[in-house]
């Protein structure tokens, strides 16, 4: 959506998107297959424990290893 534009500046095409500098040169990083596969188990465990709170589910994770 944004472009070089000898009109327009960078930074004013991103006032009018309401996108920051920032936000435009931003490349989002994929996930490892470890973490993918960490948040699949906590997924489960939080589906078998629905009641844990985010410290009991950490220590089941770390007994699991």
């Amino acid at each position: 959506m944004i472009e070089l534009c000898p009109e327009l500046s960078l930074q004013r095409q991103c006032e009018l998107m309401s996108i920051s500098r920032s936000g435009f040169y931003y490349e989002p990083v994929p996930e490892s297959q470890a973490n993918l596969a960490l948040m699949r188990r906590l997924d489960e465990l939080h589906l078998e424990y629905p009641v844990y709170g985010s410290r009991r589910l950490t220590a089941l994770l770390q007994r699991e290893g």
